[in-house]
């Protein structure tokens, strides 16, 4: 029995040895894997409501991908881009009535989880490509603006839905706000320790004044009646239509302040592992390439 248990040991170890020694003949790719995006966005909210395209920006970033099996990962990233909309783009007659338009950047930084379809290996033949789902948590910056007989107009400081004049204090808000990363892609080996990627993810934002557009009209009384004054001029656009009655009359819908404003980002990103020439263990989650 001793001689037995002697072999079967003799025979474990060789066959460690082994492979041990072909580890080192072929190339073995680290589980963290760093990434540039690039594509584009569109806003959807209150001058956006029906979802269209008419809006897509370009937008661009950088990631780090850790692999913890061959079907889930985390991505940490940073995300650039702009949103943008005005109700002349609309076919509704009260939005374009109403006349409002916005523009802001959005810086982001956000941590998802991907979940993929199939097994998937960098450097693996047989494990190349996978559809994947992806959901997070993240936070991004923002300040929405408009541009008025030529000069630009940041409109959060304005409080053009009455934030600053007294009684509406529940409708001031930050320039930074939580988003919730929801979406789908596809990753493809392309050769060596690098990957393709196809991500389209919506951001759904935890603010309704990513346009700075929610609630209700205050009414034109509430700010000093100047053609110099911003605020006066800006929070009700309507008057800017020949021959229309104002629309901002006390307690008119303004926007929608049932629903959230909301950002889709769609990105193509190609990425790379770090080459690594140890033996990998057995419960290793290290990338293997091809022999």
């Amino acid at each position: 029995m001793y001689v037995n248990s002697m072999k079967r040991l003799l025979v474990v170890l060789l066959g460690m040895a082994g492979m041990c020694g072909k580890a080192y003949a072929q190339t073995y790719f680290t589980s963290t894997e760093f990434g540039i995006s690039g594509g584009g966005s569109q806003y959807f909210g209150d001058l956006n409501d029906r979802y269209g395209f008419k809006t897509i920006n370009l937008g661009g970033g950088v990631y780090v991908r850790k692999h913890f099996t061959q079907y889930i990962s985390i991505k940490a990233g940073g995300y650039y881009t702009k949103v943008s909309y005005s109700d002349k783009l609309n076919n509704d007659l009260f939005q374009r009535t109403r006349n409002l338009d916005f523009t802001s950047k959005i810086y982001e930084f956000s941590v998802q989880a991907e979940f993929n379809f199939f097994r998937f290996t960098t450097g693996d033949p047989y494990h190349r490509f996978t559809p994947y789902l992806t959901g997070g948590i993240g936070a991004f910056m923002f300040d929405p603006y408009t541009t008025y007989n030529g000069n630009r107009y940041m409109l959060r400081p304005l409080g053009t839905e009455g934030q600053y004049v007294g009684g509406f204090d529940d409708r001031k808000y930050g320039n930074i706000a939580p988003c919730i990363p929801i979406g789908a892609g596809v990753k493809f080996w392309l050769k060596g320790g690098v990957n393709l990627t196809l991500e389209v993810a919506d951001r759904l934002t935890l603010t309704d004044y990513l346009d700075d557009v929610s609630t209700t009209y205050v009414g034109l009384d509430r700010f000093p009646k100047s053609a110099q004054n911003p605020t006066y001029l800006l929070q009700d656009r309507s008057t800017e239509n020949p021959g229309t009655a104002p629309l901002g009359r006390k307690g008119k819908q303004r926007g929608n302040s049932a629903t959230k404003d909301q950002y889709l980002m769609a990105m193509f990103s190609i990425s790379w592992h770090f080459v690594t020439y140890r033996c990998p263990s057995f419960m290793d989650h290290d990338m293997i390439s091809t022999y």
